[in-house]
């Protein structure tokens, strides 16, 4: 018994897939459809449902009666014999979430368009996808991690799934992509391209791809080097302006700036291909840890409601902590660029004072009310689980090989969690035996690495909002903290946008100048002492008026709230904006040349010190 599906790309300009969805036993009570309200990596309520312009169902070739329960969910009458259902899905939504037509190509997730058939969850799911008709689309293929039933690798055919949570976890892209592929430890990896890229140098992606990939494979499979997918595929549509990532269990969908891409011709890694290098490095992590090793709420999950966990610092905080560090450790980057790339994240939590009233155990929880909802205030309300969560499992790493005098890392961890919770995952959702980590059992085993009870560890810097002692934990292994704003100048304490041809302040900081002086998000400056605050280059027009006035000084603002014009007395306060480097000690100016020798491990897996 199975479930089949046809989908087609319709009508291009209309941006439409058509979905026929056949059912070969219904429930005799009354056939029950429903379509995900969010889709697994993403913690929002996204109401696919809405994007269904039409739907009908038949029996027999005749009309049926098809009733609408609530918001996202069908019941058809009772009825015996095949059940069909016809609908049609507007793909307008150029993201990794949902789903994008055009005459350019075709992307949907499963969740997008695929109702699931209540009753019938676990049983062969058969996806019939059809080459639209277009002219345009003579030389389209297809780019999907879905298993081929009767089809062409990269052909229109029909595909299956051994269950729907299967079916929704593979995305398909469809059009004329470019594609190079690679092999690590004897999966085939693809790299698809979806834009126009002029000059994109695809041989040098896959030879950095694949040096990442093998080296994440030998992360949590030391001694087997058995990668957890039989084929692997990275689909990315490179446009004018976009980032970002979403993970599943054979691929991930990207999304980036085609600038991000390297030129034929041009050896240097610029800091954006570097950045994309380390999304594709974040996903690629998730094969393992958050679609295999899950959360235990998230074992059986419910995509019609909030699932809720506290352990996001984990599934995504670790796997930020790990993207950057799987670049240095297979060497595309150096030790330098890495702790830059660390120095970056460590500001940008400092940034914001929304980190000393949210925990990161509380950020996780609340994903889905504040994290995936941010508005004007979320900077001075909120903390991100990935940013600060990488972080905290830097501090982690530190803190076990510290106590272990470099004998454990955050590395065991991650491989006890794969051990005992991710890789046999799969295997044993056949026979309903999967289970997933608790935050008590991870403390448990962080406790047993450090031969400690780290509950004071968790309740500062997990439960609770304290700042994470980098600086103390950097000593040990040859690392300071140093601070590079040396200088202090006048700001107001804002973040600015340009809206047409206004200067607008889209966040008002908490405790800075123009929150004190009773500024709000949304104000559009118009003067600052009667001199007028252009919209052109607004950041560096404006900086440049306050550079000829002192920390402390006042200057009088005007600036429109709707349409009233008001009067604001501002006190210059000076830039509290951090810029910490970390360097290694060797690197700092002025310090002694004889030093004590490290007595514990690097932090970085140099040949002689680590073992990976």
């Amino acid at each position: 018994m199975s479930i089949h599906y046809t989908i087609i790309p319709c009508d291009l300009a209309g941006h439409l897939f058509e979905v026929t969805l056949r059912v070969d036993n219904p429930d005799p009570n009354g056939q029950i459809f429903i379509l995900p309200a969010w889709i697994p990596g993403s913690y929002m309520l996204r109401e696919f449902a809405r994007h269904i312009v039409q739907i009908g169902a038949t029996c027999s070739g005749k009309k049926t009666r098809l009733s609408k329960l609530d918001k996202h969910s069908w019941q058809a009458a009772k009825v015996s014999g095949v059940l069909t259902l016809k609908y049609q899905i507007y793909a307008w939504d150029l993201s990794v979430r949902g789903a994008h037509l055009d005459q350019t190509h075709g992307f949907y997730n499963g969740t997008s368009v695929f109702l699931r058939v209540v009753g019938q969850e676990m049983v062969n799911h058969v996806v019939e996808i059809q080459k639209p008709t277009d002219a345009v689309c003579k030389r389209w293929r297809i780019a999907t991690s879905l298993p081929v039933l009767k089809a062409k690798l990269y052909g229109f055919g029909s595909y299956i799934a051994e269950n729907y949570e299967e079916l929704i976890d593979h995305p398909v892209e469809m059009g004329e992509f470019m594609m190079a592929s690679f092999t690590a430890y004897g999966v085939k990896h693809d790299f698809v391209v979806t834009g126009h890229v002029p000059n994109l140098d695809l041989n040098r992606i896959v030879n950095d791809l694949e040096k990442i990939c093998a080296t994440q494979i030998t992360f949590f499979e030391p001694e087997t080097k058995r990668a957890p997918v039989e084929r692997y595929v990275f689909m990315t549509m490179a446009i004018g302006d976009g980032y970002g990532g979403l993970e599943h269990r054979s691929s991930t969908a990207l999304i980036c700036n085609r600038g991000d891409l390297p030129v034929t011709g041009n050896s240097e890694r610029s800091d954006a291909y570097i950045n994309f290098l380390g999304l594709c490095s974040h996903e690629y992590f998730h094969t393992w840890n958050v679609k295999r090793i899950k959360p235990a709420s998230f074992v059986q999950l419910d995509l019609q409601t909030e699932n809720y966990t506290s352990l996001l610092w984990l599934f995504e905080g670790v796997t930020s902590y790990y993207d950057d560090l799987m670049l240095v450790r297979s060497g595309i980057i150096s030790e330098t660029t890495y702790l830059n790339l660390v120095s970056k994240s460590l500001n940008a939590v400092l940034c914001g004072a929304g980190r000393f009233k949210q925990s990161l155990a509380e950020s996780s929880f609340d994903a889905w009310t504040k994290y995936y909802r941010q508005d004007e205030n979320s900077p001075n309300a909120i903390v991100s689980y990935y940013t600060k969560g990488s972080l905290l499992a830097l501090a982690l790493d530190l803190t076990i090989r510290s106590n272990t005098a470099g004998k454990k890392s955050l590395d065991d961890l991650m491989r006890a969690l794969w051990k005992e919770f991710g890789r046999d995952f799969y295997a044993l959702g056949l026979k309903g035996d999967q289970k997933g980590v608790t935050a008590e059992q991870v403390e448990a085993m962080v406790d047993q690495l450090c031969v400690a009870r780290m509950k004071p560890f968790f309740d500062q810097y997990v439960r609770g909002t304290s700042d994470i002692p980098l600086n103390r934990l950097f000593t040990n292994f040859g690392i300071d903290l140093v601070d590079r704003c040396k200088t202090k100048k006048p700001v107001l304490g804002v973040k600015l946008t340009q809206e047409n041809s206004d200067c607008k302040l889209a966040q008002v900081f908490h405790g800075g100048a123009a929150h004190v002086a009773g500024m709000s998000a949304g104000d559009v400056i118009m003067a600052i002492d009667n001199l007028r605050v252009s919209a052109k280059d607004i950041q560096t027009n404006l900086s440049h008026l306050l550079d000829r006035y002192e920390v402390g000084t006042t200057v009088l603002i005007h600036a429109f709230r709707r349409d009233e014009l008001r009067q604001f007395h501002v006190c210059l306060q000076s830039n509290n904006v951090p810029d910490w480097i970390l360097q290694t000690q060797n690197e700092v100016k002025n310090k002694t040349k004889n030093k004590t020798k490290n007595k514990h491990s690097a932090l970085l897996p140099r040949p002689s010190f680590v073992k990976t």
